[in-house]
Formats: structure tokens, sequence, C-alpha cells
């Protein structure tokens, strides 16, 4: 792997562990623009190198007691069906007109992310029950149907707009489910990888030319970062975690609209 691209892999994983998405989003870009490497090859290889960085990044945030496990298995239950109708729906919709919508839809919730956490005394974030207690008789059954409805909502946008993990996870757990920014960072990085993994296995079943030295340094590299990251998440106030994300959201949805009107 060539020395430039290393930082670049470190990066992936600082944003993955500290923010619980975002590693696809630049993973696949510099595979493809920066690394040569043919598209369908990027994807498969991005799917190998987020699924590394983000069981990386989750074993700490495990061990913290911060991921919610009930809800991340719903999640990318619900969610892999919602994706199935979302993504019915954008194929009759033209791909340009597709892209500038994903970009505004990114543009609202970066928005409402920094208006909660832009707040002078931030509300706390309230002590959410688990969907299923310590006795698996006593079942939360408020919170299954708003993780039922949430999870299924978030499945359709990714479908619809062909992209996933903690973009579209991280402010639904926030904003709909109250979840703690380290909560929702630790379970979004749960689901990114379970929903990783099935897609890896639908894609490994067609013969896909992978650069497997450098999806391996690449990973091993990312998977670093998210470490690193996962523990600078874990020590910085959610208020900076909050405002970090919704800039995320804001400059990928500059960084489209741009695309989408110069291309």
């Amino acid at each position: 792997m060539s020395w430039w691209l290393v930082p670049l892999a470190a990066l992936v994983g600082l944003v993955m562990g500290a923010l619980g998405g975002g590693g696809a989003i630049i993973t696949v870009p510099v595979l493809v623009y920066l690394a040569q490497q043919p598209p369908a090859a990027a994807m498969v290889g991005s799917l190998i190198v987020v699924s590394a960085t983000a069981t990386a990044g989750l074993i700490g945030h495990w061990r913290a007691r911060l991921v919610r496990l009930g809800e991340g298995v719903a999640f990318a239950a619900l969610g892999s069906a919602g994706a199935v109708a979302g993504s019915l729906l954008s194929m009759q919709v033209p791909g340009q007109l597709l892209m500038a919508l994903f970009a505004v839809l990114l543009l609202i919730v970066a928005g409402l992310m920094t208006k909660k956490f832009l707040r002078p005394s931030p509300t706390p974030p309230r002590d959410v029950p688990p969907m299923i207690g310590g006795d698996p008789r006593r079942v939360n059954w408020r919170q299954v149907a708003v993780v039922t409805a949430t999870a299924t909502g978030v499945g359709m946008l990714t479908g619809f707009f062909g992209v996933g993990g903690g973009f579209a996870i991280v402010p639904a757990l926030v904003m709909v489910l109250g979840f703690s920014m380290q909560q929702a960072v630790a379970t979004s990085l749960l689901v990114i990888v379970l929903n990783s993994l099935v897609a890896l296995a639908t894609r490994l079943t067609v013969a896909v030319d992978v650069d497997w030295a450098l999806i391996g340094w690449f990973s091993v590299v990312a998977a670093a970062g998210a470490i690193l990251g996962g523990r600078l998440g874990r020590r910085l106030p959610a208020r900076t975690l909050g405002l970090g994300f919704a800039t995320l959201l804001a400059v990928t949805a500059v960084l489209i609209l741009t695309q989408s009107l110069t291309g």
C-alpha cells in the first residue's frame, strides 16, 4: 500500500470509531480515485474495510457497556427489510435527482443535530429502557414499537439513497430513541458490522478481482484508527461528538451538491 494511503486509512478508522459511521463514504472514493481500483472491486473492498474497522471500534465500546444489543440487532434486521422497499422506490427516480435529495436530507439532519447540541443547556439524555430487560419475559413493547418504526424508516432511506451506516442510524438513535451520543455511536457500529457482513457475503458470490494486499493493509491501519477513535469518542463531551457528526454530514452534503451541479 502506498504510504500516502496510510493517513487516509487512519482517517477512516478515526471517523468510524469516534462518530459511528462515515467509513464507506470515505473508503469507496479513495479506492476508486486514488488507489485506481475498479468500482466493483472498490465496493467489495470497502465492505471488507468497514467490517474490520467497525468490529475493531466496537470492541472498546462493548467493554464500556455502551452497546444496546437488542436495538442494534433489531435495526440490522428491520433495516434490511426496509432497504429492499427503499431500493425498489429509488429505481423510479433519476440518479441526479436522487443524489440532490440525499444531499438535502443530510443538510436537514445536520441542522437538527446542530440545533440539538448548540442549546445553551442541552437536555441530558433520558434513561432509555431496553426493549428486553434482565428477565426475557419482560418486554418493553413501547420501545419495541418505536424501534420497529424507526429501524424500518431508516432502512427505507438507506435503501432509497443507496447508502447506510451511521449517517442515518446515529441521528435516529439520538433524536428519536433518545440515546446518548456515545450509546448511538456504539450501537451504530454493531449495526454496521452486521449489515456489512451480510452485504459482503452477497457480493462475494460474484467473482470480483480484489487487491487483497491493499485491502488487508488498509483494513489493519483503519482498524487501528478505529480503536484510537473509539477511545477519543468515549472521552469527548456529547456536544463535541454531536457537532462533529453534524459537520461531517454538512460537508458531505456540500460535496454531493457540488458534484451534482458540476457533473
